[in-house]
């Protein structure tokens, strides 16, 4: 700190990550003058709830305890979740995540900021660059006019997913959160809904470009001015999914159906610029990220300020190597809990609920069989059974594998295919997303292959490295939800315990160990 002299510091941006990192420079540095900008006051705000990991709590209360006690105190805790397929549902315990109301949390930061000294400046909009300042945090959020404007400095980058969401809430407090869908007249629809107060609940919608059309949605609302919602879509979600709300109601507040952008940035600084939160990085709702990755942000710049670096370009560097890794790892997560959700609709009518938690938890390869039962034992074993019609004592990978396979008038040993003795055509295969067009004539053509040469399936061969395998997994479940022929994917034997989550949550039939 004593290297970088920090008279004047502005942070452009006033959502938690803004509002957090004003405060946190302005008590590491009292003499300095530190201002928030924002465009419009806290109590004018988008969204619903916010939702706080376990991870976070910790970040947060280990930063600054004062404002972590005040967050405490406001938010909401103790619900678990119910995940939901087309036969039923399964509920899961909670892990200690909490969810607080999205204008309390801009309260409360805005409050601590101005009693930590922060001058706050509501109004214009305020360019980034060429300010009179010796430091420059542009939190201005994933429609960054900062990142914009340095689009080709930042190395910036979107990519746009497939499904359509809207945000709305709910004026009841759900006993817990729910992931579930809801049949209408023109296909399924689905939920991310979690209570965040006693009487209210974020209740997120999302469907395929195909339903959402069928629908009607795709008419134009352009003539809605800001803050108003799609009343007509709140009407229809709220008629659809009126089992799931009991009787409560939808709220709207801005909620109009989008499409999620992933925003990556090569760089995450220019002169005395630095990104922070979504302005440098998005990452999919499924993993409620935003607010923690912008907050965990604001911790690791102060912290990188304070380390004695030589100029700002240091603090940067030593900020963005802090963070980057976890950012990367949660990216990635999420992209893999993104590519889940776009094909749950094919999943939910296959799998029994129980078979659907193990699918759900192992979508990323971050939680193996053997964690899930020790924390969800009833839960797995349930699945166990509707895989394997009983529950092993021990070792649930080598069981699952060994379990037989009921194939037509065939029966077949076990689930690896130096047992199984079965005819397979052997592709390479290592496509990135499942759903593309290149991976949908990946699937018809491998298809086409198996029914051309008469043999019984199709096995996929490709890199051996984990996210390479899951990425085949993908491609094998695309091809079981599309025909009833084998398949198999090869992966080497220190993935079995991957190979043994997937063979249990329908994402091939077989498993090929080197």
């Amino acid at each position: 700190m004593a290297n970088i002299r920090l008279s004047r510091i502005e942070v452009i941006g006033g959502g938690p990550g803004g509002a957090f990192a004003a405060r946190l420079l302005k008590l590491a540095r009292p003499s300095a003058e530190v201002t928030l900008y924002d465009r419009l006051p806290p109590e004018d705000t988008f969204g619903f709830g916010v939702g706080l990991s376990v991870s976070t709590q910790r970040s947060l209360s280990r930063s600054d305890p004062e404002t972590f006690a005040l967050i405490a105190d406001a938010s909401h805790s103790g619900h678990g979740f119910e995940l939901h397929s087309a036969g039923g549902y399964e509920r899961i315990a909670g892990n200690g995540q909490v969810a607080v109301a999205r204008a309390k949390l801009l309260q409360i930061l805005y409050r601590q900021a101005e009693q930590a000294g922060v001058k706050i400046v509501v109004g214009s909009p305020v360019d980034a660059f060429g300010r009179d300042a010796d430091l420059v945090v542009a939190a201005d959020g994933v429609n960054s006019a900062t990142r914009a404007s340095g689009a080709d400095v930042f190395g910036a980058r979107e990519s746009v997913g497939r499904q359509k969401y809207i945000w709305c809430g709910a004026d009841t407090a759900l006993p817990n959160a729910l992931f579930g869908p809801a049949e209408s007249d023109f296909g399924v629809l689905t939920t991310h809904a979690y209570p965040y107060a006693f009487d209210r609940s974020t209740f997120l919608v999302e469907t395929d470009e195909h339903t959402w059309r069928a629908a009607g949605f795709d008419r134009d609302i352009s003539h809605l001015q800001r803050g108003e919602s799609d009343e007509a879509a709140r009407e229809f979600l709220e008629e659809v999914f009126k089992e799931h709300l009991d009787g409560a109601k939808l709220l709207g507040n801005n909620s109009r159906w989008t499409q999620f952008r992933t925003v990556r940035c090569d760089r995450w600084h220019h002169g005395n610029v630095v990104l922070l939160g979504d302005a440098a990085h998005t990452a999919h709702y499924s993993v409620g990220s935003g607010t923690k990755l912008a907050m965990e942000d604001a911790i690791a710049l102060t912290a990188s300020l304070d380390g004695d670096p030589a100029n700002l370009d240091d603090a940067f560097t030593a900020y963005r190597a802090a963070r980057e890794p976890g950012v990367a790892q949660l990216q990635y997560l999420a992209h893999r809990s993104e590519l889940w959700w776009e094909s749950y609709v094919d999943r939910m009518r296959g799998l029994s609920p129980a078979q659907m938690v193990v699918s759900f938890f192992s979508r990323a390869g971050n939680v193996s069989l053997q964690t899930l039962r020790e924390r969800e034992p009833e839960v797995v074993n349930r699945a166990l059974i509707d895989y394997g019609c009983e529950v092993p004592s021990d070792d649930p990978v080598s069981w699952t594998i060994s379990q037989p396979l009921d194939h037509g008038t065939t029966t077949l040993p076990s689930r690896r295919t130096d047992d199984a003795h079965v005819s397979l055509v052997s592709l390479h295969c290592d496509l990135d997303d499942p759903r593309s067009p290149e991976a949908l004539d990946f699937v018809d053509s491998a298809t086409a292959a198996a029914q051309t040469t008469r043999a019984d399936g199709i096995e996929l061969l490709g890199p051996s490295d984990a996210h390479a395998v899951r990425r085949r997994l993908d491609i094998a479940e695309q091809i079981k939800f599309r025909s009833s022929i084998l398949t198999a994917v090869r992966a080497p034997e220190a993935l079995r315990a991957d190979l043994a989550a997937a063979l249990i949550a329908g994402r091939t039939d077989l498993i090929s160990l080197d």
